[in-house]
C-alpha cells in the first residue's frame, strides 16, 4: 500500500512537472519568444460565441492592440473619448474579473487613421511589473496591484496613421521602437526605475508622415530579439532598412537596405527570422526582401537574396515553421506559403474569410489567424496546400493577436475580451 501511495505521488509530481514545464504566460505581443509560436499542446481548435468560452468581458471602445497574459493575469489597452483617455485594464485570468484599470488622461487629441483605434500598442510584462507606451501620452509602469512605479514623457509621436508597436523585455531593459512621426527612435529604458539607457535616432523626410516624393511613409514594427554566434540583436523593420541594434548599446550592428516602395516607404510586420535567415515586408504593397543575418554596416549588397515587388497588402506578421513562411495577407485575403530563401510561393489560396490584421500564432502544430470578422482560421502547416482545420466565428470585429496560455486562447474583438478554452 505504501508503495502504491509513493507511486501514486511520483506519477502525479510527473504529471504536475510536465504540464507546468508545457503550460507558458503570454506575457508580450505575439509571445514570450516574440516569434509567434506557443508550447501550448491542448488548445482548442474549435469554438464559437456559445462553445468552449470560458469567460468574455465587454470593453467600453474598439481597439487594436492585443491581449497578454502574465502570474495569473490579462492585461489589454482600450481608448476613449478621442484618446484623451487611455486605459490599462487588468482582469483575473481564471474568471474575467476586472481587478483594476489605471487611465492616463491626454488633452491633445492627436490624428489616426479611423482603422487604428487609439491604444493600438499591446503591453508587456515580466511577472510583477507591466509596461504600457501610450505614444505621445507617455511610457508608463505599473505593479501588478495597479500602483504606478513610474512614468516617462518620450516625445510627441504625430502620424496621420497614428501609432502601433509595441514595447518588449530583455534583460531588465525595456526595447521600444519609438514611432512613426517626426523623431522616431529605438530606445532601451531601464524597467527598474525608467531611466534611459540609449536612444538610437532613425534618419526621417519632412515630418516623417510623407517623404521626399510626396508618399506615405512609417513603421510600426515591433522588435524581435535573437541570438547570433553568441551575441544578442534586437532586429526591427524601419522606414527603409531592416536594423540589427546591440542591446547594451543601441549600435547597429547592421543593416539591410531595401524597404523604399513605389507607392511609400512603410512597414506593418515585425521582421520573420527564417533560420540565418531574416525576412522583412513593406506595407501598401510594398517590396518583401530577404537576406543573410551576418557582418557589419550596410549588409545589403553582400547578403540580400531576394527582393520582391508588389506584393499583396502585409499587416499580420507570419511564422516560419516546417522550412517555410507562412503569410495571412489583409488584402487580397489570401493564405500564403514561401521559401524564404528562394521568394518562391510555394501555395496561395484564398482565405475564406477577411482580411487578416492580426498575426499568425503557432500552437500544437497549428497556425492561428484571426481576420476582422473576428474569425479565427485554423490550418495546418502544410508546406504543399492550405489545409484548413476549422473557421471560429465570433461574429465581431478584430485586428488584434490571440494570446495563447495554458491551455487557453485570449481574444480581443472591437466588443469583448474572450478566454476560449476546452
Amino acid at each position: 500500500m505504501k508503495f502504491c501511495l509513493q507511486l501514486l505521488t511520483f506519477s502525479l509530481s510527473v504529471v504536475f512537472c510536465t504540464s507546468t514545464i508545457l503550460a507558458e504566460d503570454w506575457p508580450a505581443f505575439r509571445g514570450p519568444r516574440g516569434n509567434g509560436t506557443s508550447l501550448e499542446k491542448k488548445v482548442p481548435l474549435k469554438w464559437s460565441p456559445t462553445e468552449n468560452i470560458i469567460w468574455k468581458v465587454a470593453l467600453p471602445a474598439p481597439g487594436n492592440s492585443s491581449p497578454i497574459v502574465s502570474n495569473g493575469r490579462v492585461f489589454v489597452t482600450c481608448a476613449e473619448d478621442e484618446g484623451r483617455k487611455r486605459s490599462l485594464y487588468c482582469f483575473d485570468r481564471t474568471n474575467g474579473r476586472e481587478l483594476w484599470k489605471r487611465t492616463v488622461n491626454f488633452d491633445k487629441v492627436m490624428p489616426t487613421h479611423k482603422t487604428n483605434n487609439y491604444c493600438g500598442s499591446t503591453p508587456v510584462a515580466d511577472g510583477k511589473r507591466v509596461v504600457v507606451w501610450h505614444a505621445s501620452a507617455g511610457l508608463f509602469c505599473y505593479d501588478f496591484a495597479g500602483k504606478e512605479l513610474w512614468n516617462r514623457n518620450l516625445g510627441e509621436f504625430e502620424h496621420i496613421w497614428g501609432y502601433g508597436a509595441s514595447p518588449i523585455l530583455h534583460k531588465g531593459k525595456i526595447i521600444l521602437h519609438c514611432g512613426p512621426g517626426k523623431r522616431v527612435f529605438m530606445t532601451a529604458i531601464d524597467l527598474e526605475n525608467g531611466k534611459t539607457i540609449w536612444e538610437t535616432e532613425e534618419p526621417v523626410e519632412g515630418n516623417g508622415q510623407r517623404n521626399n516624393e510626396r508618399k506615405y511613409m512609417g513603421s510600426w514594427s515591433t522588435p524581435i530579439i535573437t541570438k547570433k554566434n553568441g551575441q544578442h540583436l534586437i532586429i526591427c523593420s524601419m522606414l527603409l532598412r531592416v536594423n540589427a541594434y546591440d542591446p547594451q548599446t543601441g549600435k547597429i550592428i547592421w543593416s539591410c537596405l531595401g524597404l523604399h516602395g513605389k507607392k511609400g516607404d512603410l512597414a506593418y510586420t515585425s521582421p520573420v527570422l527564417a533560420d540565418e535567415i531574416c525576412v522583412a515586408m513593406g506595407g501598401f504593397n510594398g517590396p518583401a526582401i530577404s537576406f543573410r543575418m551576418q557582418g557589419t554596416g550596410d549588409i545589403t549588397a553582400k547578403e540580400q537574396l531576394w527582393r520582391k515587388e508588389p506584393n499583396p497588402q502585409r499587416i499580420s506578421t507570419g511564422i516560419y515553421t516546417q522550412g517555410s513562411l507562412f503569410m495571412a495577407n489583409a488584402g487580397p485575403n489570401i493564405f500564403q506559403c514561401l521559401n524564404p530563401s528562394t521568394g518562391k510561393i510555394l501555395w496561395q489560396e484564398r482565405s475564406g474569410g477577411a482580411a487578416c490584421w492580426g498575426s499568425l500564432i503557432l500552437a500544437n502544430q497549428h497556425l492561428y489567424v484571426t481576420d476582422q470578422n473576428g474569425t479565427t482560421h485554423v490550418f495546418k502547416p502544410n508546406v504543399k496546400r492550405l489545409e484548413k482545420v476549422a473557421q471560429n466565428e465570433l461574429r465581431e470585429r478584430s485586428n488584434s493577436t490571440p494570446a495563447f496560455s495554458n491551455g487557453q486562447i485570449f481574444l480581443r474583438t472591437f466588443q469583448h475580451i474572450y478566454c476560449i478554452g476546452n
